[in-house]
């Protein structure tokens, strides 16, 4: 008869205890590296001491968060609302792993006290470069750090945006940014 083997397999369903709704895991929830600064808040204007029109020094950066793996960190910032395109501010890599910022007004020298060093910005000189977009409307400033497996990278010194860019493909664990403003009326 056909009855008894669906009564069996109907008794075999109802011995299986049903799954619970969300199976039990040890995994941890993924973090998400973040990057604040204390002189200004995401979108938000820039503090004018960290300007051409102030002190011209760089903002303290704080980060944390980092990917297991992380052996170094790297940041960039510029400016994609320049007149003539992107504009470079500053290029900083080989950040220790055991960094969770950068003071404020990083010396504009090739190595810094910690190991990092500074590539070029777009005005011709190591190190940070603050805001000085023409008089008009806000310009955006972008800082993008980026989390690397590797300690050191393969660069010559002085080296620009796009050669470390370059030599961080395949390399980068996570990236982040924080994004500044800055307008001048004069």
């Amino acid at each position: 008869m056909i009855v008894r083997p669906f009564i069996a397999l109907a008794l075999l369903f109802l011995a299986i205890p049903p799954a619970p709704a969300f199976p039990a895991t040890t995994a941890q929830p993924a973090l998400v590296m973040k990057l604040t600064s204390s002189a200004f808040s995401d979108s938000r204007p820039i503090e004018s001491r960290f300007t051409c029109d102030g002190a011209n020094v760089s903002p303290a950066l704080t980060w944390s968060d980092a990917p297991a793996g992380t052996h170094s960190f790297a940041l960039i910032c510029d400016d994609p609302d320049a007149p003539a395109g992107d504009w470079v501010h500053w290029v900083i890599y080989g950040i220790p792993a055991a960094a969770a910022g950068l003071p404020e007004h990083v010396a504009t020298v090739e190595r810094l006290p910690n190991g990092a060093l500074q590539g070029m910005n777009d005005f011709g000189q190591l190190g940070y470069g603050g805001p000085c977009p023409p008089p008009g409307k806000p310009h955006r400033y972008f800082f993008r750090l980026y989390a690397l497996d590797v300690a050191t990278l393969p660069l010559r010194p002085h080296p620009r945006k796009g050669d470390l860019l370059e030599a961080m493909q395949g390399h980068i664990l996570a990236e982040v940014r924080l994004i500044g403003t800055y307008q001048r009326s004069h």
